[in-house]
């Protein structure tokens, strides 16, 4: 197709939503490395003062996804921040030679997906690009053990016995939004379940579908994109009828919850940096941790990712020349988490 009849068809786009360490940068990655048939654009959308994800998503070196289509929006959340930073992102994708065939979105872990789908609503974005489908990732691991991310419960048990309290949970309603926009759900970690767990964790994401949506595993990210691509949904003429807990809000704000960097020195042992991370994450009710650590007489980087207390870590490339050997991971938690306490527990 050449540039001037590709300019005629709108650019389909799949936004990717789901809750923090769900498993979206790995399908993402798993997606750009298997459609070579098409030049792929990505936005990537981080929550924290360092962006991880897009890094490990440039680390692929695909030929039909290069790092100059791969774009970082770090510090921020882009339902918030459609017209500021996600408007001039679609900008430079749709004035890439040769021109992109389709663009994937990952949301951070705490964005609404709606405010996002319906920036696609503008006249100046309608005649471009549309959503070809919301995909929603969601933790089977964690909703088969009847939680969404990391533990709450003895936070649920006060506030479900005190009449008084507000009983909203910014981290369920984060979801439970996610889901409510989706158009198709991808329930990752799947190996880890047995079949009794794998139904527990199905009947907790359907308790929160309005609508027949359809559900499907994956195991590491791996799926068939004609399963999550070419949907031609055209979601941006859909989006209003799906109520969502945010509708009546002009803006919606993440004061709910906190982020941060710690920067460390290199380690020696990545086993005992994991089980730190593991047993901080646990004590100081962390959702979330990931970072990258340079490692002393190593010359690969290790990437650290962290749910929880569940903690993943391996070498994913070798240090660049000239690169700095930093260290640096981010924190992410609800409102109220003790930073010092935190960091000092990271960096002991």
């Amino acid at each position: 197709m050449s540039p001037a009849q590709h300019n005629l068809v709108r650019v389909p786009t799949t936004v990717v939503t789901g809750f923090l360490g769900a498993g979206k940068t790995t399908l993402l990655r798993h997606l750009i490395e298997t459609m070579k048939d098409r030049r792929i654009a990505i936005v990537v959308n981080e929550f924290g003062d360092v962006g991880i994800d897009g890094d490990v998503l440039k680390a692929c070196g695909v030929a039909n996804c290069p790092d100059d289509n791969i774009i970082e929006l770090a510090n921020g959340c882009i339902c918030c921040t459609v017209a500021d930073d996600f408007l001039p992102a679609l900008d430079r994708i749709l004035a890439l030679e040769p021109p992109v065939d389709h663009i994937l979105i990952e949301t951070s872990g705490l964005a609404l997906p709606k405010p996002l789908v319906k920036a696609f609503q503008w006249p100046s974005v309608k005649a471009r690009v549309t959503v070809d489908g919301v995909v929603a990732v969601v933790d089977g691991l964690a909703l088969a053990e009847g939680r969404v991310a990391h533990d709450h419960d003895a936070l649920e048990e006060q506030r479900a016995g005190m009449e008084t309290l507000d009983h909203d949970d910014p981290v369920e309603e984060v979801f439970e939004d996610q889901v409510a926009c989706a158009d198709l759900i991808v329930l990752t970690k799947a190996d880890l379940l047995d079949a009794v767990a794998l139904e527990a964790a199905k009947g907790r994401v359907a308790e929160h579908l309005p609508r027949a949506v359809k559900i499907v595993t994956s195991e590491n990210g791996r799926l068939d994109p004609a399963i999550l691509t070419g949907l031609g949904l055209a979601v941006e003429d859909l989006i209003d009828a799906r109520p969502t807990h945010h509708d009546h809000e002009e803006d919606h704000d993440h004061d709910d919850f906190d982020s941060f960097v710690v920067e460390l020195a290199e380690v020696r042992e990545p086993e005992a940096l994991a089980k730190r991370i593991s047993e901080t994450a646990e004590a100081e009710d962390v959702l979330r941790i990931k970072g990258f650590v340079a490692v002393e007489g190593k010359a690969m980087r290790l990437q650290v990712q962290a749910v929880g207390p569940r903690v993943t870590h391996y070498f994913d490339r070798p240090w660049g020349e000239g690169e700095v050997r930093a260290s640096r991971l981010v924190v992410i938690g609800e409102k109220g988490i003790d930073r010092e306490k935190i960091a000092a527990l990271l960096v002991a």
